[in-house]
């Protein structure tokens, strides 16, 4: 089940995002950023202040979440003839129920908030490192704009990903 992120879920979402990136960017994020400055706690608290609107799925226990809203790009939602884009800013499974099909529901639950809100389109940013994800989001319709940028987070460069809804 689908639902919204409450108090409660944080630090299961937390512990979630800090060890999927943990096993996801090794080697494209140096270990000092990932063992070091990246912690449960300080995602704990990052969750906690947040303005991003999350959803997790939970099937008697927390397996995976996604954070949604306005796209804030600067070349998105600017002017009233744009297309009107939402964004996906993150959505990490637990790495223990990967494959069974919980990203492209919570991609899909994303999709229908952006329809039912009057949005065009839903684009990402995806590590252009992270071939795993590229692939999936490929999978589920998702296709690079040609935008590229580097991440503010990790400092490694990013593609965005669009989908027409």
């Amino acid at each position: 089940m689908i639902r919204p992120m409450t108090q409660l879920d944080i630090p299961r979402v937390a512990e979630i995002h800090v060890f999927a990136q943990r096993d996801v960017y090794r080697g494209a994020v140096p270990d000092s950023f990932l063992f070091g400055k990246m912690s449960v706690a300080a995602r704990m608290k990052y969750f906690a202040d947040s303005k991003y609107e999350g959803f997790v799925y939970d099937d008697g226990f927390v397996k995976a979440f996604h954070t949604m809203g306005p796209c804030e790009d600067d070349d998105k939602n600017q002017d009233a003839d744009k297309i009107r884009s939402f964004e996906l800013y993150r959505i990490f499974v637990d790495r223990f129920f990967a494959g069974e099909g919980i990203g492209g529901l919570l991609a899909s639950h994303c999709e229908d908030i952006a329809k039912s809100r009057n949005y065009d389109e839903v684009c990402l940013w995806a590590l252009e490192c992270n071939t795993g994800a590229q692939a999936f989001y490929r999978k589920i319709g998702y296709v690079p704009d040609g935008a590229q940028r580097m991440s503010g987070y990790f400092d490694v460069p990013e593609v965005r990903f669009v989908k027409t809804i």
